[in-house]
C-alpha cells in the first residue's frame, strides 16, 4: 500500500460534527505541528481501516494530499479506536518535515534468540521492552529497531545503551544524562540446576 492519503477539509469541528462525519463513513483527523496552523481534515473510513492493517504505519512518513488545501509530510501521532467497534475514530498528524524533529515510539525486534548460548543452556529469555522512544528527523524515522540477541549468555541482559541505532535516531530515554534510564530492553535467566 502506498504512504499517499487523500484527505478533505473539514469545516465544522466538535463532537457532534465527528459523529455526523463517521455515520457517513468518513474518520475525522487533524495535521499540526511545526509552527504552522493545525487543519481539520477527514479520510475514507475504508481506506484508514486497510492502511491500519499494516503496522508499520505508525512510523512511516506518510504524503497527505488534502483536497482543497497543501499536500502535508505527517507520521501518525496517535490514533484513537471506538471501545466497542474498535474502528479508527480519530486520527492526530504529525507534520514531519525536512527540518523538525520528531519523537516516536518505535518497536523492537529480537532477532537470533533460538542460537543464544543462554537459551540453549536452559535460561529463560525475556523480553522487557517491546517499544522505544526515539528522537529524529521524520527521514530518519525507523519502522522498527533490529536488536540480534544470538550472543547473549545465561544471566546477563542488555541495555538500552548498548543497542545499535540507525544513523540520526537517539533514544529519548539516554538523553537525561542519568545511568538509571539505561535500562534494561532483553535478559536471560540463570538456567535452574536439576536435582
Amino acid at each position: 500500500m502506498g504512504l499517499n492519503w487523500t484527505a478533505e477539509i473539514r469545516s465544522e469541528e466538535g463532537k457532534g460534527a465527528s459523529r455526523r462525519l463517521r455515520r457517513a463513513g468518513k474518520v475525522p483527523a487533524i495535521i499540526y505541528g511545526a509552527d504552522k496552523a493545525a487543519v481539520s481534515v477527514a479520510f475514507d473510513a475504508n481506506f484508514i481501516a486497510h492502511a491500519f492493517d499494516n503496522n508499520d504505519m505508525y512510523n512511516s512518513v506518510i504524503t497527505v494530499d488534502v483536497n482543497g488545501g497543501d499536500s502535508e509530510q505527517v507520521v501518525v501521532k496517535d490514533m484513537q479506536r471506538h471501545p466497542a467497534s474498535n474502528e479508527v475514530a480519530h486520527i492526530d498528524l504529525q507534520r514531519a518535515g525536512e527540518s523538525n524533529m520528531i519523537t516516536k515510539k518505535v518497536p523492537l525486534v529480537f532477532t537470533g534468540k533460538s542460537t543464544a548460548p543462554g537459551v540453549k543452556m536452559g535460561g529463560l529469555m525475556s523480553f522487557l521492552q517491546p517499544t522505544i522512544e526515539v528522537r529524529c528527523l521524520a527521514k530518519d524515522l525507523p519502522a522498527s529497531i533490529n536488536v540480534d540477541v544470538s550472543a547473549m549468555e545465561a544471566g546477563t541482559s542488555m541495555r538500552l545503551s548498548e543497542l545499535t541505532m540507525p544513523e540520526g535516531v537517539v533514544i529519548t530515554a539516554l538523553t537525561h544524562g542519568n545511568t538509571d534510564y539505561d535500562q534494561a530492553v532483553v535478559n536471560i535467566g540463570k538456567p535452574k540446576r536439576k536435582g
